[in-house]
């Protein structure tokens, strides 16, 4: 019975063995090329750096001994690597704190380096560190991992691969804003993979960003999770798990708030192209209020374009979207814009406004509501009679549309910088990422 024991433990023994070797090798290689690189670019200098010694005199002794400690950096930066890495596979729980806190800082200034630490398996151990119930070490270990993910795809494969979002903790666990901070910006990372490497087919990321959007997270660390939301939304398989874990709701309540409501807004335009989002925005108490509310933001040029984007489309071949929104008083509100907004927002409320014109010619045209006297069921209408009525309406139109224009002129004469605020507001640049 103590041979099969005795055997797998020298298999063990052989297969840490293993391990060490190969993770040494790699060091070794690695440190023998960025010496190759060193020897050869001090040849290119030799001259250059002899010349500069030769004028020295005693005064610049301090010069040279500078220059004598760049090289001795260069150096020192590889033993460390070794040192930290060899640490953080090998040491006691306190070496892989200390060796966590080298990697980050060596990743930030090589991106050779996080290179070379996808090969050295640093990540995967480094994401089992994010699931620990020690606060200090899940800190390390993500700020280790923000570093690392900086630039390189491959590296970011892997800690979706390693099972990041599998073991993110509760909000209930993250106490302080600076940690919530750093969550948030490891996620918005790697939801740059979005349309390549990954989809969502367990939502644990979307209540945890859901979770800090509803807190009184700062406006910063917000922008982040709506960041990770718009990424993730660019691809239309992401829609449904988005929709079902009430993101929309969470979007349009924040769409109000000036400092993030673009970003909100941006992330509905790709929802409400989606039969699911489109629904789901028709049956919310806050549309159209709140994206009409947004259309009189004239210091926001661009989120009037992305409101009366979304407006557009839920108009669009709706009828009683469109009677929804009439109720709620959106035709002066277009009106305003079309005078006064970018160039983008006058063509979309422009837009607008005719579908809600001709609408209400639809509604008021010669078969519309009780018939005079004159005409019997079934009789011929008279064309001439016809014409004049729509020569009457479209007079009426015109003069309900100019009473709304003068209104408009003469609030924005009101203020002191009238001329050049429509100028302003005429000639500013503005998205064209959008059909209308």
């Amino acid at each position: 019975m103590s041979a099969p024991s005795s055997s797998s433990s020298s298999s063990s023994i052989c297969l840490f063995s293993y391990t060490k070797l190969k993770f040494f090798t790699r060091i070794k290689r690695f440190l023998q090329s960025k010496a190759a690189e060193k020897n050869s670019s001090n040849n290119n200098k030799q001259r250059t750096t002899s010349s500069k010694v030769v004028l020295v005199d005693n005064s610049d002794k301090e010069q040279v001994q500078v220059v004598a400690m760049d090289g001795e950096t260069d150096q020192d930066d590889s033993l460390v690597l070794q040192r930290s890495v060899k640490r953080f596979h090998f040491g006691t729980w306190e070496e892989k704190e200390m060796a966590a806190m080298e990697i980050a800082r060596l990743a930030k200034e090589d991106v050779k380096i996080r290179k070379l630490m996808a090969e050295l398996g640093v990540i995967p151990g480094l994401v089992d560190f994010v699931s620990s119930d020690v606060v200090g070490r899940r800190r390390l270990a993500v700020k280790a991992l923000i570093e690392l993910a900086n630039g390189t795809y491959r590296n970011k494969a892997i800690m979706v691969d390693a099972g990041i979002f599998s073991k993110l903790p509760k909000n209930t666990e993250i106490k302080e804003e600076s940690a919530r901070h750093d969550f948030a910006e490891l996620i918005l990372s790697l939801s740059s993979l979005a349309n390549t490497h990954f989809h969502i087919t367990s939502s644990e990321i979307l209540p945890f960003l859901v979770g800090i959007l509803e807190s009184s997270s700062s406006v910063e660390t917000k922008e982040l999770c709506l960041g990770t939301f718009y990424n993730l939304s660019s691809a239309l398989e992401n829609a449904g798990p988005l929709i079902s874990n009430g993101v929309i709701q969470t979007l349009l309540s924040l769409i109000s708030v000036k400092e993030v409501s673009e970003k909100a807004l941006a992330t509905l335009g790709h929802l409400v192209v989606t039969l699911m989002g489109k629904k789901a925005m028709e049956d919310n108490s806050l549309v159209p209020e709140g994206l009409i509310e947004v259309l009189t933001w004239e210091d926001k040029p661009k989120c009037q374009e992305l409101a009366a984007y979304i407006l557009m489309i839920l108009a669009y071949q709706s009828s009683a979207q469109r009677e929804k929104m009439a109720k709620s008083g959106i035709v002066p509100v277009l009106l305003e814009v079309a005078l006064l907004g970018s160039a983008l927002a006058q063509k979309r409320a422009l837009k607008l406004l005719q579908w809600f014109k001709d609408e209400r010619q639809t509604r008021m045209g010669p078969h519309s509501g009780p018939q005079t006297g004159r005409i019997t069921m079934g009789s011929p209408v008279n064309p001439r009679e016809t014409q004049e009525g729509k020569k009457m309406m479209k007079n009426l139109v015109k003069q309900s549309l100019y009473k709304n224009m003068e209104m408009i002129t003469r609030r924005a004469n009101a203020s002191a910088e009238s001329s050049s605020k429509l100028k302003s507001l005429v000639i500013s640049t503005s998205s064209k990422s959008l059909p209308y």
